[in-house]
């Protein structure tokens, strides 16, 4: 496995121990679940900086977490969400050493209506994860 997908993958496990669904690359249920949803997208690494003597590329890769609730208390669940997604970050910023850092950027909220039911809060939550690898394809 490369260290692109090692590093997503452990981000993944991080979320999962989260109270809300935690997805990664799906698509948008059909129903969220009580507790919110969290859908990890893959993201893009960018361009990387080089250096030489070893070759090594150093990625900022930005990865992305939609985050929805749903609900009479929307506004409640979906801080309490965002705030147990940056705490579970904060717990560990390095994701056990796999990462030099790892830093989430502010959500921008959305409420979106959804005919015959409550609405939906949602946002995206945009990750920066900060490593070097040897290859760019390893």
């Amino acid at each position: 496995m490369s260290q692109r997908e090692t590093i997503l993958a452990a981000l993944h496990v991080r979320l999962s121990a989260l109270p809300a669904t935690a997805l990664r690359g799906e698509v948008l249920p059909e129903r969220v679940p009580a507790d919110g949803l969290l859908i990890l997208r893959d993201g893009e690494p960018g361009e990387p900086e080089l250096t030489l003597s070893p070759l090594r590329y150093h990625y900022q890769h930005r990865a992305e977490i939609e985050t929805v609730v749903q609900g009479a208390d929307r506004d409640l669940a979906f801080d309490t969400l965002t705030g147990s997604i940056g705490a579970a970050i904060a717990g560990d910023r390095t994701l056990g050493g796999l990462c030099d850092w790892v830093e989430a950027e502010a959500p921008h909220p959305v409420d979106l209506p959804v005919e015959g039911t409550a609405s939906l809060k949602a946002a995206v939550i945009p990750v920066v994860l900060h490593y070097s690898t040897a290859d760019p394809l390893s």
